[in-house]
């Protein structure tokens, strides 16, 4: 899935701090689980919607890979010192269509 852009380049670098290195298929763990990361949205509205709250600016979809019933959710928290990055995303133009 794509990454959904639409925060306004005043609020691009807080919001960039707040994701880290969260790209779609990348991995990371911290003490809840280690997940993987299936879409990122930075649309504002989208990801009120997803969160359920209205100052969110942006979310993350995720699955738990250590659970074998991890169903994917979305999330707004922040990356910490406690996230560790296991594999970073792929490029945006990894899954450029064929021709």
């Amino acid at each position: 899935m794509p990454i959904i852009t639409d925060i306004p380049a005043s609020r691009l670098a807080i919001a960039e701090e707040e994701i880290g290195p969260r790209r779609p298929g990348a991995l990371y763990q911290n003490a809840t689980g280690a997940f993987e990361v299936l879409v990122l949205v930075t649309d504002p509205r989208e990801a009120a919607q997803l969160l359920r709250r209205d100052s969110a600016r942006w979310a993350v979809i995720v699955r738990d890979v250590l659970r074998a019933d991890g169903e994917p959710f979305a999330t707004g928290a922040v990356w910490t010192s406690e996230d560790r990055l296991v594999r970073p995303g792929r490029p945006a133009d990894a899954f450029a269509p064929a021709a």
